[in-house]
């Protein structure tokens, strides 16, 4: 049989972690190298007991395994009651918070709702792999914001020809980001709001690391800027926040009307997400202050270590006061791809290569903060040995 894939498929390419992995293991297999993780964004540190208790309790009973269809409405007025303690937002439970399998199925599929093909999606350069992977499912165009160092790695709008602007259709931004974890302002988020109401452009904020956060006060919330609701939406996910990324949950709140048209598509494309989780997860947002303050401790002291540990190398980190990574600027003279797999073979720390977010991200790397502290400070003294 001729199997062939469709034309779409070629816009997609396979994720370099599987690549890393494989190639990682062979050299542990064929030197007894040990390896030393810092690729892939999964946390470590298993959920808060009252959690993994609860959801465990919930999945004995024989009436929790029949299809949801859509969130419960224990689940979103937990998310309503969390954004206005936490971020003094006020939502509409009903109309203006949707539930997604995960950000990633909410990051690909959004465009798909928006976006016609040919339209224009104002992305960054470099930025998280689901952006591109929803704005090609949606046959859009992706137009690259640089993310200028001078600046504080904060996406400039100001950059954006006129021309472009007035054909945009959608704007996705990632504040405290990944990779780059740049905190955002009142200020920007200010701009941002003004910038969508010019051009007639919806804005996506992803949040995903809004509870990440270790000096000073938490990142706001774009929802929490003036005359935001009337543009965008907010996408957050309890994968990092609450430590539940198997359990793929998350939500977008914003846009009563935005938020209208999410949820006929998604009534197209999936049945719910299984009960337990749901239910775990209003625990999770309805306990957040409790659950989110040990953890930030923890990614707190990791960071402080990652990001002395690599400057000390001489590595160029970029600013950042939150975030689940770190972004670093290596002084070799080796393309990011090379450099990457280089560092597996000689000292077994496993990263990932800038480019893997976008062709800015080249002479980069990305660290992730999944290692306790043990383990980052033995990953430096690793980095320490190698050489060209």
């Amino acid at each position: 049989m001729n199997i062939i894939p469709s034309k779409k498929m070629s816009l997609y390419k396979p994720a370099i972690f599987s690549s890393l992995k494989s190639f990682a293991k062979k050299q542990q297999q064929e030197k007894g190298m040990e390896l030393i993780d810092l690729s892939l964004g999964s946390p470590d540190i298993p959920p808060h007991e009252m959690l993994r208790e609860h959801m465990a309790k919930l999945s004995l009973l024989p009436t929790s395994y029949g299809y949801t269809l859509a969130a419960s409405t224990q689940f979103k007025e937990s998310v309503a009651s969390y954004y206005e303690r936490v971020n003094g937002v006020e939502l509409n439970p009903s109309t203006e918070v949707i539930q997604t399998i995960g950000s990633q199925e909410g990051l690909v599929h959004l465009p798909v709702a928006f976006c016609d093909p040919g339209d224009i999606v104002l992305t960054t350069n470099p930025s998280y792999v689901a952006y591109d992977a929803g704005i090609k499912l949606a046959g859009a165009t992706s137009y690259y914001i640089p993310l200028d160092e001078k600046r504080g790695f904060v996406p400039n709008l100001q950059a954006i020809p006129e021309e472009i602007a007035q054909k945009a259709k959608l704007l996705i931004i990632n504040m405290p980001g990944n990779p780059v974890p740049t905190t955002p302002s009142i200020e920007y988020f200010t701009e941002v709001v003004e910038f969508a109401k010019k051009y007639n452009i919806i804005v996506l904020h992803d949040a995903a690391y809004s509870e990440f956060y270790f000096t000073g006060d938490r990142p706001i919330s774009f929802l929490a800027t003036p005359g935001a609701k009337e543009v965008g939406l907010e996408i957050n996910s309890l994968s990092k926040s609450f430590s539940l990324a198997g359990a793929r949950v998350a939500y977008i709140v914003g846009n009563a009307e935005m938020i209208k048209i999410i949820s006929q598509l998604k009534s197209n494309l999936d049945f719910g997400i299984f009960d337990p989780i749901q239910s775990t997860a209003a625990l999770a947002l309805d306990n957040a202050e409790e659950i989110t303050k040990s953890l930030r401790e923890i990614f707190s002291e990791r960071h402080k270590v990652l990001t002395k540990g690599v400057q000390e190398l001489g590595w160029e980190v970029a600013p950042s006061n939150g975030g689940m990574f770190v972004w670093a600027k290596y002084p070799y003279g080796l393309d990011s791809v090379s450099f990457t797999f280089k560092v597996i073979e000689e000292v077994g720390v496993i990263m990932v290569p800038g480019t893997e977010f976008g062709t800015e991200g080249e002479g980069y790397v990305r660290l992730a903060l999944v290692q306790p502290v043990e383990q980052l400070e033995k990953a430096i003294e690793k980095l320490k040995t190698f050489t060209l």
